[in-house]
């Protein structure tokens, strides 16, 4: 039976997203929906793209657009390097650039340029990075960069009573909207966890891979949860994005 397995952010992560594939044991019947923040952090940026652009022939692959992959898309495009960029892991997707033909590099970035801003599902589902603002929904959106860089909806969801209905008056509009949502971008390691945390009808994937805890994969329909290793045990000598020295 297909599954639909949602990935968390994998700041060029490739031996923990490799390492998560196989305890997961994806089979190419299962749909596979990322969920952005495929680089900045480790030394493998570069290679985790190829690699994806390889899933993808093999699996259903949704792939989300992260704010580090719009930085990185920006750079390949314009080869314009922003400090702001460097400093959050650019400097680390740079140098996994440098052996990387101009041709692949093209390939890249047509894969930087085909990056969704959100997918809903057939069941409702709402898979995006960060959030958005507008309580009628993503489809209008009037600030669409807040697709990949927003806080307040998992901030928002956070905060909630979990005594309020749902059908309350008083209940966030933007959550109605959708039967679950499912985002990365603001770590959970950030209020102390290391598994996907739900709250209200959101579910926040990212574990902290860039920093040090697990790259995360989760069943939609069963809830099944596979981890990778935490990902800094994978890159020994590296800081991925922790303050150095990690």
């Amino acid at each position: 039976m297909s599954r639909k397995i949602v990935i968390g952010d994998i700041h060029g992560g490739l031996r923990a997203l490799t390492q998560l594939l196989e305890r997961a044991e994806v089979v190419p019947s299962d749909t596979l929906i990322f969920l952005g923040d495929y680089v900045d952090g480790w030394s493998e940026a570069a290679q985790t793209i190829s690699f994806l652009i390889e899933l993808s022939k093999r699996n259903t692959c949704i792939y989300i657009l992260g704010n580090h992959d719009q930085l990185c898309r920006d750079w390949l495009s314009t080869g314009h390097v922003l400090s702001l960029w460097t400093q959050q892991g650019g400097a680390e997707t740079m140098a996994s650039y440098e052996n990387v033909s101009s041709e692949e590099k093209q390939a890249h970035l047509g894969f930087f340029e085909g990056l969704k801003e959100y997918y809903i599902d057939p069941e409702n589902r709402l898979f995006i990075h960060a959030g958005f603002t507008n309580m009628h929904g993503v489809n209008q959106e009037y600030f669409r960069k807040m697709f990949y860089w927003d806080r307040t909806l998992w901030e928002m969801a956070l905060s909630l009573d979990p005594q309020i209905s749902r059908e309350a008056d008083n209940y966030p509009k933007r959550l109605q909207l959708y039967k679950e949502i499912y985002i990365g971008h603001t770590p959970v390691t950030q209020i102390g966890k290391t598994v996907p945390v739900q709250a209200a009808n959101v579910w926040n994937i990212d574990t902290g891979a860039a920093f040090k805890g697990p790259l995360t994969a989760m069943d939609i329909d069963k809830g099944d949860i596979w981890q990778s290793d935490p990902v800094h045990s994978l890159y020994p000598g590296e800081n991925g994005r922790n303050k150095k020295p990690a």
